[in-house]
């Protein structure tokens, strides 16, 4: 690759994925109790994979006369500010992603389906019921003796291709209820809450958009074998060890620039169809910068625009996002040639004022890592304060 001369601002250049699919229909606000059918109030909510029950928790609550909602999962409480009823009918509109949840009431009950969007347009229907007034999460009795699942564990994840990926696993146990996640090469596996049951441990999550469920038996040796589902369509089976000094290999190492190439370039679509490069005027003689490229679930363009407005307006997004492809590695592996692959959505790559790369981070550390966000938000400021200082 030719290299510029121009002059770059420190510039973050986040790949990410991004869920997206059909929304839900808007009714208005429920007009007082009268109006509707579906209880306020915490549900022991079960999502029907394959591998069996997922639970998490469901919140509604009336604030004047609108309708919030929140999903738990251990002390995560996802907020949920699309939710709409129509007499016995519940609507909820996943918060940045176009995931929706769809129930009608029963009494204490409801009783329904999730719908989640994945690559080329296609939906998982998942069944859902829920049960006002539980808020246990897989079983309501806790056996007598439980093994202890404290601690960290190395971890490795095989999916039925026989593809392994490296994992450590994190978890508090109090008795028999257990929380904690899993740090990935691609990133944490989010809130996950569950319990011991016996020599049997069981996790799961649902925040919108991952539908994750775990199950593992503690063997006489100390070590879980279990499996692991996400959603309808995928399985991996996984182990873990007990090691306090499990650990990850280095995320700045993971991705890489091709032989030869030194500065990033980009040239993709904004929102309304116009065409912006890593060497357009707005990108020079700032301070930082921030461009975004949206990989969606679909290829269709209104559709990926659509989904992207509505997740820049959800987390108040103000800088760049750009429509760069469908969410596949492989596909956007060959948007980005100067990359030597896309491992994982998201990567962050670094960019200084010269336009030459200094870092590429892979994955993502979020905050059910507990320390491991707050070091590498540390790390995130660190290197953009030493690209902003360099003249």
């Amino acid at each position: 690759m030719k290299t510029s001369t121009r002059s770059f601002p420190a510039l973050i250049l986040g790949v990410l994925g991004l869920a997206a699919g059909l929304g839900a229909c808007h009714r208005g606000p429920p007009q007082g109790d009268a109006a509707s059918a579906v209880h306020m109030g915490t549900y022991r909510a079960v999502l029907t994979l394959p591998g069996g029950e997922l639970p998490f928790g469901l919140e509604l609550a009336a604030d004047g006369p609108k309708i919030i909602g929140y999903l738990l999962n251990g002390k995560e409480r996802v907020p949920l500010n699309e939710v709409t009823l129509s007499g016995a009918h519940l609507e909820i509109r996943m918060p940045g992603y176009e995931n929706r949840l769809t129930a009608d009431a029963n009494g204490e009950q409801l009783v329904g389906e999730v719908v989640l969007s994945k690559p080329g347009g296609k939906q998982q229907h998942i069944a859902l019921h829920a049960q006002r007034g539980q808020e246990f999460r897989f079983f309501e009795k806790a056996a007598a003796d439980n093994a202890d699942v404290s601690g960290r564990w190395a971890v490795k994840f095989t999916d039925d291709e026989g593809k392994p990926e490296l994992a450590v696993g994190e978890f508090t146990q109090s008795h028999d209820v257990v929380v904690g996640t899993f740090l990935a090469e691609t990133g944490d596996h989010r809130y996950l809450a569950g319990q011991v049951q016996g020599d049997e441990l069981y996790l799961s999550t649902f925040d919108g958009a991952h539908a994750f469920l775990y199950k593992a038996r503690v063997g006489a040796d100390g070590a879980l074998v279990g499996d692991f589902w996400v959603g309808t369509a995928f399985h991996e089976n996984w182990t873990g060890k007990r090691d306090p000094n499990a650990s990850l290999p280095d995320a700045y190492a993971l991705t890489t620039l091709r032989a030869g190439a030194k500065q990033f370039d980009f040239s993709f679509p904004d929102l309304a169809g116009k065409t912006v490069s890593a060497k357009d005027p707005q990108f020079r003689g700032k301070g930082l910068e921030i461009v975004s490229l949206m990989f969606e679930h679909f290829g269709d363009f209104p559709q990926a625009v659509a989904a992207t407005e509505r997740f820049r307006q959800h987390y108040g997004i103000e800088y760049t996002t750009l429509i760069a492809g469908i969410s596949n590695k492989d596909e956007a592996s060959k948007k980005l040639p100067l990359l030597d692959r896309v491992y994982a959505f998201p990567t962050t790559i670094f960019v200084d004022r010269k336009g030459m790369v200094r870092k590429i981070h892979t994955g993502f550390s979020g905050p059910a890592t507990g320390d491991h966000y707050t070091q590498f938000a540390a790390e995130v400021k660190a290197t953009l304060d030493q690209l902003l200082a360099e003249t």
